[in-house]
């Protein structure tokens, strides 16, 4: 199994079902930590089931490259990053 840090998902179960979220790591159970820096940020992510989720194709940005590498990333960051593909998506 690949590591899914930096990818981008869609909730598709659950009450945030159809939210974007960045896939911030996978807990010891094999959940998947997700945060969206508005209600789930980084300090408190939402451990979600792999199978509830949807992944996206998403083009490189700045903040999964940073996720993917280990590096300090802010909620602020995170918010843009899905900020700017929730407008790709509409288009």
């Amino acid at each position: 199994m690949t590591d899914p840090t930096g990818q981008i998902v869609r909730a598709a179960a659950g009450r945030d079902k159809g939210e974007l979220f960045y896939v911030v790591g996978v807990d010891g159970e094999g959940r998947l930590l997700l945060c969206d820096g508005k209600r789930r940020k980084l300090a408190r992510p939402k451990a979600k089931k792999p199978r509830h989720v949807q992944p996206l194709p998403a083009p490189g940005h700045p903040a999964a490259e940073k996720l993917r590498q280990g590096r300090p990333l802010s909620d602020k960051q995170l918010r843009r990053a899905l900020a700017v593909l929730r407008d790709q998506l509409e288009v």
